[in-house]
């Protein structure tokens, strides 16, 4: 092995990519055994985007994945910077589902809105529903779940992150059960961060068998104001 190759020196910056300090490249089998067992790896989105073509369904069954999970339209070029994918790639493949699903018999379809991609259910099947969520609102609130519309109906409209700042806890899960009951709604982004804003329902103050909010007691006074909870929020003490 020549000299000046075993002399080539190898610098690990944060993100964990490997530059390579000589004037020419350096092929694998010159990798010093110290480099193997600091177990460098030459562009770790290589292996991501390795594990997104060995999944069965490909980069197309990896968006389905995330896209039936998420809350709010995600856009294409978040979707791509998450897979190490092309935008172009991943918006060829989102509308190609699309068009699938619009063209099936399926209960949901794939939509583009406000700039970012959702899977919603087909407004064919709202009486079916319907139907489900009214027998849902049969059972009983959790407390957690009474806990989040509280702070919901007081300090609306909020943000999710806003709630959970509050509670301590992450609401996502108890955000969608109030919102398949019917108790609360979203009203809007937030112009600054343009989070998803919530607050309560018609049916909500009929519930309670209340006209109005300011019929509701007051227990705005015991909970933080909103300047206080994006500090909360941003410091990730929630």
């Amino acid at each position: 092995m020549p000299t000046t190759v075993v002399a080539s020196r190898v610098k690990v910056d944060l993100t964990v990519r490997v530059h390579v300090t000589e004037e020419k490249a350096v092929s694998e089998d010159t990798m010093s055994v110290d480099d193997l067992d600091a177990g460098v790896t030459a562009d770790p989105g290589a292996d991501l985007a390795l594990e997104v073509d060995d999944l069965p369904g490909g980069l197309r069954g990896a968006l389905e994945a995330v896209l039936m999970v998420v809350d709010e339209p995600v856009p294409a070029v978040l979707l791509a910077s998450a897979l190490e994918r092309p935008v172009e790639e991943v918006e060829s493949t989102l509308r190609a589902i699309e068009e699938e699903y619009a063209a099936s018999s399926r209960g949901f379809t794939l939509r583009r809105v406000a700039s970012g991609w959702r899977v919603y259910s087909r407004s064919d099947y709202a009486a079916v529903i319907a139907r489900f969520l009214l027998d849902g609102q049969q059972a009983k609130l959790s407390q957690a779940s009474l806990e989040t519309l509280a702070v919901i109906a007081y300090r609306q409209p909020i943000s999710r992150s806003r709630v959970s700042a509050v509670r301590g806890v992450n609401v996502d899960g108890v955000v969608r059960t109030l919102l398949s009951r019917g108790l609360i709604e979203e009203m809007g982004q937030d112009e600054e961060s343009t989070a998803t804003l919530y607050g309560t329902t018609d049916f909500f103050l009929e519930r309670l068998g209340v006209d109005t909010l300011d019929d509701l007691p007051a227990l705005a006074p015991y909970l933080p104001e909103v300047d206080a909870l994006d500090e909360i929020a941003e410091q990730g003490r929630w």
